[in-house]
Order: structure tokens, then sequence, then C-alpha cells
């Protein structure tokens, strides 16, 4: 090999590393939700359904993809139609699906989900067992977790076996690669056996976690009850000593972040609300893709301050259109939006 094809092969080398050195793996679920084609109705008066692609890790993986990051996705579907539709839907947003499974005898999970009149979102779920709950540990691309930077995982694969230690064995790899543990437990307690359940086994890999994301209502649910405004009650019950970043979001009013050296919160931005599906997780992929690129965000309170608000914007693009995955957003239209907003 000459001098220059060795030099152009190793800078081919590096731009390969070079995505990696910046890749989310995201672990868990990945489903169809079914939405109705009307709002305002519960699922018994919708009239007729449309499917959109679900799950909140896949979620976050398409998202961290379209702002430009390196993603990929771990997880489980059926060797079905909609499983088929699932990788490809992930393979057309350049998210690594390499991950993926396919299981022979149970099907991609369903979620029927609508927003009532009332504003409470309604669930309904198919998964007796899903493939997702089926995921195995011998089924794992270790060599794909071990190149994050960043591991990202729910609580839904939490809650029943084999999925569980399936889980617990993926962020084990993880951190012993050097990964950032990044966790948002996203509470869906109809799929919990009790809440009880839920509380302990969302808390029990609770202190394993680098940066956790949760809401105002998990914080009310894991406390017990206790105020979810009081900085006191995040800080003695929820901060735990190997945690870099805790965000609470707050929806339409921004966030409020916890670190060992600072606190405080940063505002949201204003946009008209269509459909709320997903906004939790494109604020997430904007918050990862952003630590992704820079670690030192973590310590340095005016880039946080930053990074957040861009997550911010993130997640109020997504309220602006139907679905999770087709509205999360370009770095494009959120760059334009902070402008638009700022003027």
């Amino acid at each position: 090999m000459g001098e220059n094809a060795i030099s152009g092969h190793l800078k081919n080398l590096k731009i390969d590393t070079g995505r990696s050195e910046t890749l989310v793996v995201c672990f868990g679920e990945m489903l169809i939700d079914f939405v109705p084609t009307v709002g305002g109705v519960s699922l018994a008066e919708a009239p007729a359904f449309k499917k959109a692609p679900g799950g909140a890790p896949a979620n976050v993986a398409v998202g961290v993809s379209r702002l430009g990051g390196s993603s990929a996705f771990v997880g489980k579907v059926g060797d079905d139609e909609f499983g088929k539709m699932l990788a490809e839907i992930l393979r057309l947003n350049n998210v690594d699906n390499s991950g993926m499974r396919f299981d022979h005898k149970a099907r991609t999970a369903l979620a029927f989900v609508t927003l009532r009149a009332d504003g409470e979102r309604e669930f309904l779920f198919f998964r007796h067992p899903s493939a997702d709950m089926l995921l195995t540990e011998a089924e794992l691309d270790k060599n794909l977790i071990q190149k994050a930077k960043i591991f990202h995982y729910g609580s839904i694969s939490l809650i029943k076996e084999p999925c569980r230690s399936t889980h617990l064995a993926a962020m084990k790899i993880a951190k012993a690669a050097g990964s950032l543990l990044s966790y948002d437990p996203n509470l869906r307690l109809p799929l919990w056996p009790s809440e009880e359940a839920a509380r302990k086994e969302i808390m029990s890999i609770w202190d394993e976690a680098d940066v956790i994301k949760i809401s105002e209502d998990e914080i009310t649910f894991l406390t017990g009850g206790d105020d979810p405004y009081s900085d006191e009650v995040v800080l003695q019950k929820l901060f735990h000593p190997n945690l870099k970043l805790l965000v609470v979001s707050e929806g339409p009013n921004g966030c409020r972040y916890y670190t060992k050296e600072f606190k405080g919160r940063v505002s949201g931005v204003k946009v008209k609300a269509v459909d709320t599906t997903g906004a939790g997780d494109a604020f997430v992929s904007g918050l990862l893709n952003s630590l992704a690129s820079d670690l030192t965000l973590l310590t340095d309170e005016k880039k946080l301050r930053e990074a957040l608000l861009f997550a911010n914007a993130c997640g109020a693009i997504t309220v602006t259109e139907r679905g999770a995955i087709p509205a999360m957003p370009t770095m494009d239209a959120v760059q334009e939006l902070l402008k638009s907003s700022r003027s």
C-alpha cells in the first residue's frame, strides 16, 4: 500500500472511530403506538387508529440521529411485519439497528394511546408477552454496547424476565467499558403488576446512573407523595453520590437541574402544542446529543444551561406535530426556534 493510500486509509479509520466516540446506545422497547385519528376521545370512542412507531428508548435513538448525532438501538421485536417495519424505520433514520433481535414466537408490542378531552393520557398495551420482554443476555451485541459513549435506558425493560436480567447485564457491560449511564424511568404504571413493584424496580438501579431525567409526576410517585417542586425533596431523596446530573422536566415550563456543585432552572420555549407524545424523549435526545459531544457540560454550569435550553427546544418542537418519531426535530429546526424565541 502506497503512502497516500495508507494516509487515506487512516483518515477513513479516524472518521469511523470519531462516530463511535460520540455514540449513544439506547436499550429497551420499540413498539407500535396506535393513536386515534381524532383528538380528545377515549380509546373506546375512537373511530379509527393510525399506527406510529414508538417506545421511549427507540424514540431517543432517532432523536439523537435526527440532530446529526450517532446512535444505536438494542432491543427485540417480533419476526413479523411490524417488527420489520420498525427495524426499517431505524435504518431510514440512520440509527444503527444491528443490535436488534427478532423473535419467531412472540409478537411486536402494541400500545393504544389517546389523550382524552380531560387532558389525561389513556394507555392499553398488548404484551402477553411481547418480543421486547424476551431479549436474553446471549442475544446482546456486546461489542456495540462497549462502543457507547452514553448508554441510555428506561424502566419498562425491568418489568419481566428474561429482559430484566439482560438489562442489568447490558448496564454492567457499558459501565465496564467506561460509558456514561443515562436513565429515564419513563413510568408507565399500567404495565407494572403493582405500584409497589414499580417503585422497587425503578429504584433498584437508581444508584448506578450517572445522568437521570425524571418528571414532576415521577418525583411524587417515587417519593411516596412528596412535593415535586421542593429542591430539598429532590436532593435528599433522589440525588445519590454517584450522580453527575439529575434533570427534572416540567413540560412547557422548562426544567430544573441538580449536580453536586450547582442547581437551577431553565425556562421552556413557547410553542402551540398539538400532541405531547415523545416530548420527553426529544428532550432527552437533545441533552444526550450535547453530552456525547462534550462531557464537560456536567461541570460547567453555563454550558449545561445552554444544553438544557437546547433540549427544551427539542421537546417544544415535538409537541407541534403528532406522533413521536415523525416529530423529532433536526438541528436546523431547533436552532431556528431558539433564534426566533430570542428575537
